[in-house]
């Protein structure tokens, strides 16, 4: 059985698609078989995997809907053991086209149990907002990765989430985990460690040690549908993705698996 995923923050800006496309693509590169669920209607995740965001069908719009079989929308990347299930524009009007439907927050997590047990992970890509589409995707996981920049607001978003979790877990998911990621980390501000100690102290071990640093390559990657790995593989963005994914593998026991299938990027 796999391990579902949600990368969430309310505050935007702060590197979740980034994050998102590029932990999965790590994960895969280490030879687990990683899933990523673009559930942001701008489908940045969608196009950062090479696909056209305008014309992807099906999609996951159409598993919330319709209740289409979630397998019918998994696509293969250019990176081995690495699929996306895309969305785009048409997932602006779900919140909109769900309300009054049953159980509209767990319609997802019923369409995932039909194929976590094909992958070793699977992310999801939150919207940057409190809405059905979050609940959805807060209701199917297992753990919730919060990127975190650091800048002076970080706090507060990590806050209002960490509200919001718990509203989910008295109603629907009791066993949600909790794990917080320092983005876009420049040691030498001053602000940068100031946060990066406030969230060490609020977060304890549940904070990854690894950080990842601003780098431009990062956000270049994006443009040309590709994530870092396949845009430069031998960038610090790079070398920071794959460290991550090593230690989120060992955080959750998939360690020996991962140091045995781990491959060149």
């Amino acid at each position: 059985m796999s391990e579902i995923i949600a990368v969430s923050n309310q505050k935007g800006g702060v590197g979740k698609t980034t994050t998102a496309v590029n932990l999965s693509a790590a994960m895969a590169i280490l030879g687990h078989k990683s899933l990523l669920i673009d559930l942001d209607p701008q489908g940045n995740a969608t196009s950062a995997a090479g696909f056209d965001k305008r014309s992807v069908s099906p999609s996951i719009y159409n598993v919330l809907v319709d209740l289409a079989a979630i397998e019918s929308t998994v696509k293969n990347t250019d990176i081995p053991n690495y699929s996306i299930v895309g969305s785009g524009n048409d997932l602006i009007g779900v919140e909109a086209e769900l309300t009054g439907a049953m159980a509209k927050e767990s319609r997802l997590r019923g369409a995932l149990s039909s194929i976590k047990d094909r992958f070793d992970i699977i992310f999801i890509d939150c919207p940057p907002s409190l809405g059905v589409l979050t609940l959805n995707a807060l209701n199917a996981c297992g753990r919730v990765l919060i990127p975190i920049q650091s800048e002076y607001y970080a706090m507060e978003g990590v806050a209002q989430l960490m509200e919001t979790i718990d509203r989910v877990k008295k109603a629907w998911n009791p066993a949600i985990e909790i794990d917080g990621l320092l983005t876009m980390y420049d040691p030498r501000i001053v602000l940068a460690n100031q946060v990066r100690g406030e969230l060490s102290k609020f977060l304890g071990q549940r904070l990854f040690s690894t950080m990842i640093p601003r780098n431009v390559r990062i956000a270049e990657a994006p443009s040309f549908g590709k994530s870092i790995f396949g845009y430069d593989q031998n960038s610090r963005g790079a070398a920071a993705y794959l460290e991550l994914a090593k230690e989120m593998a060992a955080r959750l026991g998939m360690e020996a698996a991962a140091s045995a299938k781990e491959a060149s990027i």
